[in-house]
């Protein structure tokens, strides 16, 4: 009997690393958690032709927009763990939904492996040009000067936009009023047309307005200037040392997935994001290409965790 319960895990986990070994053996879908067209869509349309031409089957990208991307985080995370369905994460979805919308139906740390990030893009802090403010430094202190005078557009609550905002308010002692908008569109149009002050956005999303002169920019998120807009210095150079954001995309598949998948498709994504016509693809998005090992990828989820998820918790922000 003895041999027996020890031989039966052996055989268990022979055949598990058999089918490993095997694996793809049918279309693996890459779901989405947006509609097609935004930078975690566009993403995935990137690396799914890499990952396909690598393991010799289709990866299907697959859109389940909704509530806060929870839809199709819930559906990746009660999926089989066989490697034949993904999650093509970013931090709202991954992070702050189960918190924002107090729908525990995953977390991130016990229902996903991390796989590989593949994308970080940053954020700008713009303003419309009629706002006196030309600088992050005055922009701050007209704030604090003046509390609850100017309007920052959110694209929603919990939005890596939002929580920016938040953070520089309690990093500064400024204060600004929040206006919470049903996405980026909406958001967008009020600040070009002088509703509201000033947001934080995707440079992805914001470099077209800046180069039209309907917004100005103030500051970058990122760690260095970044090259679509090289005279504009980062919060670091505006005297906020550690402020830093990006949003990231990155590839997770259900937890169990064994290992030796997880790690086949993350050497093929780190080679693939390396790629010189890939790194321009992301370019073009006003983004960095960024593979990383499974180990890499789980730190810096679990440095965001530690970052961002308190200032949700603290500032009680919600969805309701």
């Amino acid at each position: 009997m003895k041999i027996y319960k020890l031989v039966l895990p052996l055989f268990a986990l022979a055949i598990s690393s058999a089918h490993a070994a095997e694996w793809p053996t049918q279309p693996v879908r890459i779901v989405v958690p947006y509609p097609p067209g935004g930078n975690v869509d566009v993403a995935a349309r990137i690396i799914a032709p890499s990952l396909q031409k690598e393991f010799g089957q289709p990866f299907v990208v697959e859109n389940r927009a909704g509530a806060g991307g929870l839809i199709a985080g819930e559906h990746v995370a009660r999926s089989k763990p066989d490697g034949n369905t993904l999650f093509m994460a970013a931090n709202g979805p991954l992070l702050y939904s189960p918190i924002i919308f107090d729908r525990p139906v995953y977390h991130w740390k016990e229902d996903f492996d991390p796989i590989s990030m593949v994308s970080m893009t940053p954020m700008v802090m713009q303003a419309h040009p009629s706002l006196e403010a030309d600088t992050l430094q005055e922009l701050i202190e007209y704030a604090k000067e003046n509390p609850d005078q100017l309007n920052m557009a959110s694209p929603g609550a919990g939005t890596s936009n939002h929580l920016i905002s938040e953070m520089l308010q309690r990093e500064t002692g400024a204060s600004w009023v929040t206006v919470h908008y049903k996405g980026n569109a909406p958001a967008t149009t009020d600040l070009i047309g002088g509703q509201v002050d000033f947001n934080f956005d995707q440079i992805s999303v914001a470099l077209p307005f800046i180069e039209q002169g309907q917004l100005k920019p103030l500051a970058v998120s990122s760690t260095e200037r970044v090259s679509s807009l090289p005279d504009v210095p980062t919060l670091k150079e505006s005297g906020l040392d550690g402020l830093v954001a990006y949003t990231f995309t990155g590839l997770l598949a259900p937890k169990g997935t064994p290992d030796d998948i997880i790690q086949r498709i993350s050497s093929s994504l780190q080679k693939t994001l390396a790629q010189p016509d890939i790194i321009k693809q992301f370019q073009a998005l006003g983004a960095e290409a960024r593979g990383a090992t499974p180990e890499d990828f789980l730190d810096y989820l679990e440095n965001e965790d530690q970052r961002w998820v308190p200032i949700i918790e603290n500032v009680n922000i919600n969805a309701q």
